[in-house]
Order: C-alpha cells, then sequence, then structure tokens
C-alpha cells in the first residue's frame, strides 16, 4: 500500500533536496477549491486540509474561491467553469469515491482522473487531483484527518508547488 507507514500531510522528506522540500508561498495566488457534496464528511475534511494548507503558506483568505459540485463526476466541468469565472491561477479538485458492489466506482474514478487532467490541459494550469479513491469508509477517514494525515494538505502544497515552478 502506498500509504503505509506514511502521513500524507507530512512534506519532509529526506529523498529530496531541501530545496523541493520548501512550500512556496501562495501570497500572490488565487485558488481555487472544487469540493464533492457526495462523501461530505470526507471531502469536508480534505477541504478543510487544503484551506488550511493555503492559508499557512500565505494565500489570503479571500483568494480561496471554493465551490461545490453534486459529486466527485462533475468535479471536472466545476473546474473549467471556475477557471472561466473566477480569475483562478490553480484548482484543487476534492472528491472521495468509495468502493461499492457495482462497477459504478470504476467509471466514476477513471471519468473524474480523466476529467480532471483534460481541464489542466486544457487551460495550463494546475488542477490538482484531490480525489480519495478508497475500498472502505475507514480508509477514507484515514486519509482524510486520520492516520494517514490529510490528502487536502498535500494537494494544496502540490498546486502551490506547480505554480511556483512552471
Amino acid at each position: 500500500m502506498a500509504t503505509a507507514g506514511k502521513n500524507l500531510s507530512d512534506h519532509k522528506r529526506e529523498d529530496l533536496p531541501a530545496d523541493l522540500q520548501a512550500i512556496p508561498s501562495g501570497a500572490d495566488y488565487r485558488i481555487g477549491l472544487v469540493v464533492s457534496e457526495w462523501n461530505y464528511d470526507i471531502t469536508g475534511s480534505l477541504l478543510a486540509g487544503a484551506k488550511d494548507a493555503l492559508t499557512k503558506a500565505g494565500v489570503k483568505e479571500e483568494n480561496i474561491i471554493i465551490k461545490h459540485a453534486p459529486g466527485t463526476y462533475e468535479l471536472a466541468l466545476g473546474a473549467k467553469l471556475m477557471f472561466d469565472s473566477d480569475n483562478l491561477d490553480g484548482i484543487v479538485a476534492i472528491g472521495s469515491v468509495i468502493q461499492g458492489e457495482t462497477k459504478h466506482f470504476d467509471f466514476v474514478c477513471e471519468a473524474a482522473a480523466q476529467g480532471i487532467k483534460d481541464v489542466s490541459l486544457e487551460y495550463k494550469k494546475p488542477v490538482i487531483f484531490c480525489v480519495l479513491t478508497d475500498n472502505t469508509h475507514e480508509q477514507a477517514i484515514d486519509r482524510s484527518g486520520g492516520k494517514h494525515g490529510n490528502k487536502g494538505v498535500e494537494c494544496a502544497i502540490a498546486c502551490l508547488k506547480m505554480l511556483a515552478r512552471f
């Protein structure tokens, strides 16, 4: 398992040089957070982690634009519409899909990943994939503020790193 023994909120990685570990200042950026309403106990925690990480990195509260989509499938369109209307530098797309008894999980995960990637390439701006795709609700809890940290924090920092480096 990729997260075994890892905390997603820990940015200090001994395998990277110090300059790659640094969290860039977000003072000059406007960041969008598009958040799925589905599994909101999970996505709300991811949102809180992302927002906290951005403000700690210097993004002004008024420059963090939050909008909600009905589900993870709709995140790509939500990101596209946010770029069209909110003058954003980057977006973190936050969702949670938990495996059920049917193939619906596979279709939603695939469409969300491809759609979010497509928006990023279309606008040539970072749209960070902050979608948990877990087998159980417990795994989602572990990755949204539980024993594996908060993927929202990791994704917010990834957005800042992409903006600062490219």
